[in-house]
């Protein structure tokens, strides 16, 4: 039978229309977006038109729309060079949710070694920052402050305007990675306030290896990578004109079709979790109700995430447990342990996430295997 797909919060397949949409770039339009030749300005009119659509989309200008190799670099440069903006006004305060991605959390420990003072807020049992925890470390020296749209393991909402108002009342930059929430929820970058925002294609069925960071006008950004004047002269490299022609595609497509393919998605979510909640020992990680519709993270007790994910991939479903692999055996998950889990728990714990193109009889079939795969472990 054919492999189940339960992983799109790792990555999406790219979507055939966007594909088609990239191939001319590679081959007839294959010129490099900064040469002064007819090919180089064909690239850099797919490039231009590209920025425009996803400004449009994002309710930005097209000069606050830098393209990026993903969400990691997004990441990195937001959070870089956002302190070391802000240092020169003398705020060397970074404040930052604990259940970040990684790329802001390792952002963030390199601050830590060159003298920042960096905070890492708590969340609640639900797995959400509260405007109480921020209001409670924030201060005048403050810079930058990083939370999440929503979360990579629990697809768990965080309350990102609120917690925006109150870094601009400080005078803080306010940073939020939109990776996981993009690909579900409407983008306002003007309604939301924020100073930097990160999205990445290949989360939305558009290529990997593309991203975006938006800088509002104003912020006075630093340059992450050096050699080259692409980018308005702040990220040198010759630009991937067919991952950002996808990257753009696929935003408009997305958005397009965001609110009929939520409605599938939750509910392909909800019949997966009726269908494994008549096992015992089933409990859902996170608040369920101020989630992403694609994200489940369910605990298995007395299942070791680990052997489930190996066994149930033996038996065609694809799926994802904690954070990345370290040698042989999968660490506890730094975002359930915020939450409040112990590492027995969170080593219970499994992420699935569903896409679009799931069936309803691959989510039968994924449940069936799923309860199998757990009595079998439990009787072992």
């Amino acid at each position: 039978m054919d492999t189940i797909y339960f992983d799109h919060a790792a990555t999406t397949p790219v979507d055939s229309e966007v594909l088609e949409k990239m191939i001319p770039y590679f081959r007839e339009g294959f010129g490099n977006a900064d040469s002064p030749h007819a090919f180089g300005r064909k690239a850099m009119n797919a490039v231009d038109f590209a920025r425009d659509k996803v400004a449009e989309l994002l309710h930005a200008k097209p000069n606050e729309i830098y393209f990026t190799s993903g969400g990691t670099e997004a990441d990195n440069w937001a959070m870089l060079s956002g302190a070391y903006a802000m240092r020169e006004q003398g705020r060397d305060r970074v404040i930052l949710s604990s259940i970040e991605h990684h790329a802001v959390l390792a952002a963030a420990e390199k601050l830590e070694k060159e003298g920042f003072s960096v905070t890492r807020l708590p969340v609640n049992e639900n797995g959400e920052v509260t405007a109480e925890a921020l209001s409670a470390e924030i201060d005048e020296k403050t810079g930058l402050v990083a939370v999440m749209a929503a979360n990579n393991e629990t697809g768990v909402l965080q309350p990102v305007e609120t917690l925006c108002k109150i870094a601009k009342d400080f005078g803080a930059l306010f940073f939020t990675d939109a990776v996981q929430y993009a690909p579900y929820m409407p983008i306002d970058v003007k309604a939301l306030g924020a100073d930097m925002l990160s999205l990445s294609s290949h989360k939305f069925y558009g290529p990997k290896g593309c991203g975006v960071l938006y800088i509002r006008s104003g912020v006075k950004a630093k340059g992450l990578v050096v050699g080259g004047e692409q980018e308005r002269g702040l990220r040198g490299g010759t630009t991937n004109v067919p991952a950002v022609v996808g990257l753009a595609v696929a935003l408009e497509k997305n958005t397009l079709e965001m609110q009929r393919n939520n409605e599938k998605i939750r509910a392909l979510r909800e019949l997966f979790l009726r269908e494994i909640s008549t096992l015992d020992g089933v409990t859902v990680n996170g608040d369920t109700d101020k989630c992403l519709p694609s994200v489940l993270n369910v605990r298995f007790k007395g299942v070791n995430n680990a052997d489930f994910v190996y066994n149930m991939d033996l038996r065609g479903v694809c799926l994802a447990a904690g954070s990345a692999c370290a040698s042989a055996s999968i660490k506890p998950s730094h975002v359930l342990l915020a939450m409040g889990l112990n590492e027995t728990q969170a080593k219970e714990s499994v992420r699935f996430s569903f896409g679009k193109d799931n069936t309803e009889e691959e989510i039968l079939r994924g449940a069936a295997l799923t309860k199998e795969t757990v009595e079998r472990l439990r009787g072992l």
